[in-house]
């Protein structure tokens, strides 16, 4: 009993880990282990540093200054106005040289003329659009690891090819030698099939090294060893929508959202600022002059107020600005049209080889049944001495050739329909 359960444990067990590794598993393994995925993460900190900053525009800005000066010359009386104040016994010293100041100066926006937004939307179009460069180059990679994975089907399927026309050599090797011994063949006969059995055993071992070094690399894309020896053959799918929903268009349409948002930046910067502020200082000479003219004191002083800046020198340099923006937008718009052309010239393409591919699929199957129904009579004409062995061998190599295109173009047909679906993007 004990061991019928370990039986049945070893069994599933090697099922599950014989279970083939499908495509859509190695692109989201390929995806995560790419470098470039990390980009996103920089991108997320990057926009909410730049949000961050856009919105202490509205934090009260603080400035604290100190300032020791002396002066040529300061604010006096007249020397008749001196003369009076004298014969009261009032003295009036004047205004010292050396002048000192401590100072707090405090603002507060009120309206910056729309900047402030402005900013806050460049960084989110900035962030949308570095988002939609990493998204097409991993979308690149899909493409890639495609290749490599259809690669590995075409050669999987060329290795039982292969394997099946050596186990057929040796199947009529075999006869042959028999056919030999009785005296009814020829040493030519038995060597002929042996040289083509050594050539099959030769290209097996190329297309075992070939798809090792294609395992290898895609192993590379998806960080870790393949889970499988054999893997899973995509579903045939059918894509009767030909509209495109590539990552290239979402990044146009963040490169002319950053374009909008720098047009605004531009038209709120010739937009005047309303602020309000708040001015103290600790020092000498202070706002009563007077007072300053009889005594040196520190006194503490203070204003508060509303100011309006206008910078009218925006203006000289908007027109310029726009009309750039206004060509990287064309520009933008010339890319796009570039792309949507030679998607669709791909499309095309595609769709005419896919035709061509089905056609010829239907064709392979008549025409593999053909062949081998030849190779069957031919080795009866063999046993019966009509053919020899060299013609025995060539309706073996029509019948191999037939059945490694009738698998080639099934693999062939299964990869066009794929890359045109990584062209739309479904």
């Amino acid at each position: 009993m004990k061991r019928t359960h370990l039986l049945t444990v070893f069994a599933l067990l090697t099922v599950f880990c014989s279970s083939a590794q499908s495509l859509d598993e190695c692109r989201r393994l390929a995806r995560e282990h790419y470098p470039e995925i990390r980009q996103y993460d920089l991108i997320d900190a990057t926009e909410q540093y730049n949000l961050s900053n856009a919105a202490r525009a509205w934090i009260p800005q603080v400035m604290f200054s100190a300032q020791a000066t002396y002066q040529s010359a300061t604010p006096t009386y007249p020397e008749a106005f001196n003369a009076i104040l004298e014969a009261n016994g009032v003295e009036m010293a004047g205004i010292r040289r050396d002048q000192y100041k401590v100072a707090l100066d405090v603002s507060q926006n009120i309206w910056d003329g729309g900047q402030s937004k402005a900013n806050r939307e460049i960084a989110e179009a900035e962030a949308k659009e570095q988002r939609s460069r990493v998204d097409v180059t991993l979308y690149d990679l899909q493409s890639r690891v495609d290749n490599l994975y259809f690669g590995i089907l075409l050669l999987d399927e060329r290795e039982a090819q292969t394997e099946t026309l050596i186990e057929l050599l040796e199947s009529n090797l075999k006869r042959m030698q028999t056919y030999y011994n009785n005296g009814v063949a020829m040493q030519a006969d038995v060597d002929a099939i042996e040289a083509e059995l050594l050539t099959a055993r030769q290209t097996l071992g190329q297309v075992e090294s070939s798809k090792a070094s294609y395992r290898r690399m895609l192993e590379v894309f998806i960080g870790e060893p393949l889970t499988s020896d054999k893997l899973e053959r995509p579903a045939m799918v059918d894509l009767k929508s030909r509209t495109s929903a590539r990552p290239e268009l979402a990044l146009f349409d963040a490169q002319e959202s950053k374009i909008e948002a720098q047009r605004r930046a531009i038209n709120s910067s010739v937009m005047p600022r309303f602020s309000a502020f708040a001015q103290g200082y600790y020092g000498y000479p202070g706002m009563d002059m007077f007072k300053s003219m009889m005594t040196a004191e520190w006194t503490l002083n203070a204003i508060v107020g509303v100011r309006m800046s206008w910078n009218i020198g925006a203006f000289y340099t908007k027109r310029n600005n726009l009309d750039k923006l206004n060509t990287a937008q064309q520009q933008v718009a010339v890319q796009r049209d570039i792309f949507l052309f030679n998607s669709e010239m791909q499309t095309t393409q595609e769709d005419g080889e896919i035709v061509r591919l089905r056609k010829a699929v239907e064709d392979d199957d008549r025409i593999v049944e053909l062949r081998r129904r030849v190779r069957m009579a031919a080795e009866s004409q063999l046993e019966n001495g009509v053919i020899d062995a060299t013609e025995l061998l060539r309706k073996i190599s029509d019948e191999t050739t037939a059945t490694l295109n009738r698998s080639t173009h099934e693999i062939e047909l299964l990869q066009t329909i794929y890359r045109l679906k990584t062209t739309l993007n479904q």
